[in-house]
């Protein structure tokens, strides 16, 4: 347990109420970690604060925030720190996609929001942290990105832009701060049984095809994602940084 222990870390995770965000909010609790549970709505961060609290007494705490807002999420790297004096670990979950089209009719607001969101958002977070994390000479952060990133879609143009923008983010922090001992790295899900991607595994149909091409011949679980970021967050993932960690089934190899 020693190479996945995160007892005595504080880990801020965005956009942590649901899908991905929740179960590795809930897996780094299990792991010892201390946990920020963060989106929008304040009674959805209670509600899985109180689920992990339930669990492991005292390892959760709420704080609401949007991530389009600096203020909002200078606020919550403020709050973690008075709370518990540091932040170990960061993963920059929470994303957005409010447009399903051809990139020819993107509206500019919709482009402006998903990259906004998507990008900016993380930058700012993550430059929020990394001075005490240099200080500390410790640290990671992890970037939920997506297989989105790696190839092109005609139908979630800009959202894919964001996500391989959030690779090259995870690697330009990994070069930069890499000799403050800090880790940066992303995550690239494939299809998973979230809210989020709900348009494209509700209907059976859809999510035969969806999943026909996948050595694995399933969509993936929340679950199934945690694991990473425990792995990234912990003395296993010590010598990794700078990288995208592919977990989709197969999708991306067939």
């Amino acid at each position: 347990m020693e190479l996945f222990d995160l007892s005595g870390k504080t880990a801020i995770i965005t956009g942590s109420t649901r899908g991905i965000g929740e179960a590795i909010a809930h897996r780094m609790a299990e792991h010892g970690a201390n946990v920020v549970i963060s989106s929008r709505k304040a009674d959805a961060c209670e509600k899985v604060t109180a689920e992990i609290n339930a669990k492991f007494a005292d390892k959760a705490m709420a704080v609401p925030c949007n991530i389009s807002s600096k203020e909002d999420l200078q606020r919550l790297v403020d709050t973690t720190n008075d709370k518990w004096g540091k932040v170990d670990s960061l993963v920059c979950n929470a994303a957005v996609n409010p447009f399903y089209g051809s990139a020819a009719d993107i509206p500019d607001d919709a482009f402006d929001k998903i990259m906004s969101s998507n990008v900016k958002s993380n930058h700012w977070l993550c430059n929020m942290v990394l001075p005490q994390m240099i200080e500390r000479k410790d640290g990671n952060i992890t970037i939920v990105s997506s297989i989105g990133g790696l190839k092109g879609s005609p139908v979630l143009g800009a959202y894919c832009i964001s996500k391989a923008a959030d690779f090259q983010l995870a690697r330009n922090l990994a070069v930069e701060f890499g000799p403050h001992n800090i880790r940066v790295n992303a995550i690239a899900p494939g299809l998973i049984k979230t809210d989020f991607a709900k348009a494209l595994w509700d209907n059976p149909e859809t999510l035969e095809r969806s999943t026909s091409t996948a050595p694995l011949r399933r969509i993936g679980l929340p679950d199934e994602i945690a694991g990473a970021a425990v792995f990234l967050s912990s003395k296993a993932g010590a010598f990794m940084t700078g990288q995208g960690l592919v977990i989709d089934g197969g999708v991306t190899i067939s």
